[in-house]
């Protein structure tokens, strides 16, 4: 057996590995004595069938089969054993595959093409500069998130005459006369049309061309009870048939609307409400505070970390492992992406392995049972059901097959974690008081 490495340049290769009768034929007459000890075959005592008969009906596929073994492993042993840095799994090249002729043959050669990654280096210290844009919680957003509360634990009624604020419900037909119920929000409404819908009443019926009534395609699939992919072509002229209207009066601040916003007693008094408010405002805020500076690292270390990658290999083995998915034409659009995501992994993982972090087993199982607790809603839980909750978590991380991608999930996530909090704590992050809407405009410009 000979196998070598065809270097064509510093990030593309090619394995070749030539096995003689000699590599493989041991095991292929020790698969065929097994294979007539065991045969069951009408005819013969078990254990007496030919050798021949067996050779005749099973020796090519098992001859196909140790091949294929051996050619697994040893390509594999061999860039183990090299210390060779690649991108996915080796590519065997199909036509020298195809046409070996495996009645005839005792050489056979074959063929694997693999993507391999440079040494690079990366900044992990105080020179890596970044910045965390703290959204600040103003009385714009307490004011605005006081009156969406409001709005929220109103009482709802049926005035006899629509408002501006009112919400009607119906039957809308098209032109075609094909009719359906709706729901219209007067105040999603353009404010050049809303006065054709208030003082309306019960049974009256309203005419509107779609486009000039709505600018919001949300409000235009409520309407039209259409689909959002829908709502995007829209258009014509509709009528509608009031069923009912609904008004609903804001809550009054008070105790009642504590109690059901936070639970029993949790405030009692408004400026505990108004407290609290900004408390969550502000936790929320500092989720998607957290969640930019993890865009912004990503960014910083793509942008500053040259790496050279095989993109020849990379098309081929992105289309060679997409089931069809990935066609050039996908390449064409989104290549771009693929690399950048591949690149940041190949980052995250020199800098995991460089500062050895670990994940351990029951991290991943307390990170379940977080998940767990959140979707019930109920941060007690775990006392609750007590070894139970164990096995809820056990069986959660297992999954349905059994083959463990929810454990997989949250090992990676606590993973990436672990890598962002390493950089964080090298790096000199400057925070910026930034208000809401600034934030967002820096959202919009940011590219990961």
């Amino acid at each position: 057996m000979t196998i070598t490495l065809d270097k064509k340049n510093a990030t593309d290769g090619l394995i070749k590995i030539t096995l003689t009768e000699s590599d493989y034929q041991p095991k292929v007459e020790e698969k065929l004595k097994e294979y007539s000890r065991k045969a069951n075959i009408k005819g013969f005592r078990a254990g007496k069938v030919p050798a021949g008969m067996i050779k005749k009906m099973y020796g090519k596929s098992i001859l196909v089969e140790e091949v294929n073994h051996i050619i697994s492993h040893k390509v594999s042993d061999y860039i183990k054993e090299n210390k060779l840095s690649i991108l996915g799994d080796p590519l065997p090249n199909q036509e020298k595959a195809f046409g070996i002729d495996w009645e005839a043959q005792k050489d056979f050669e074959f063929e694997f093409q693999i993507g391999m990654v440079e040494p690079f280096s990366y900044e992990l210290s105080s020179k890596v500069k970044l910045t965390s844009y703290v959204i600040e919680v103003d009385q714009k957003v307490i004011d605005e998130t006081v009156a969406d509360i409001k709005q929220r634990f109103g009482n709802v009624t049926a005035p006899e005459t629509s408002e501006v604020t009112d919400n009607l419900f119906g039957d809308i037909t098209s032109a075609d006369g094909q009719s359906k119920s709706g729901y219209i929000e007067i105040a999603s409404i353009n404010k050049s049309e809303q006065a054709k819908f208030t003082q309306l009443k019960k049974d009256d019926t309203i005419e509107f061309d779609v486009t000039n009534t709505f600018s919001d395609e949300g409000a235009i699939a409520k309407a039209l009870n259409i689909s959002a992919e829908e709502a995007k072509v829209a258009s014509g002229t509709f009528t509608f048939k009031i069923s009912s209207i609904s008004r609903t009066e804001p809550a009054v601040i008070g105790q009642d609307l504590f109690d059901k916003v936070f639970g029993k007693d949790a405030v009692k008094s408004e400026e505990e409400f108004i407290a609290k408010i900004k408390e969550t405002i502000s936790g929320n805020y500092s989720r998607e505070t957290e969640h930019l500076l993890d865009h912004e690292i990503q960014h910083y270390y793509l942008d500053n970390t040259p790496v050279t990658m095989p993109d020849e290999f990379l098309k081929n083995w992105l289309k060679a492992t997409s089931n069809g998915k990935v066609t050039d034409q996908v390449l064409e659009l989104e290549y771009d992406q693929y690399k950048s995501s591949i690149k940041w992994d190949l980052i995250k993982n020199k800098i995991s392995e460089d500062t050895k972090i670990v994940v351990e087993g029951p991290e991943v199982k307390e990170r379940a049972k977080q998940q767990i607790a959140e979707q019930f809603g109920m941060p007690g839980i775990a006392e609750q059901l007590g070894d139970k909750f164990d096995a809820i978590a056990d069986n959660y991380l297992s999954g349905q097959d059994g083959k463990g991608e929810n454990f997989m999930k949250l090992y990676n996530q606590l993973k990436q974690e672990k890598i962002l909090k390493t950089i964080k704590n090298a790096a000199t992050i400057t925070e910026k008081k930034v208000s809401l809407d600034e934030f967002k405009k820096i959202v919009e410009t940011h590219n990961h």
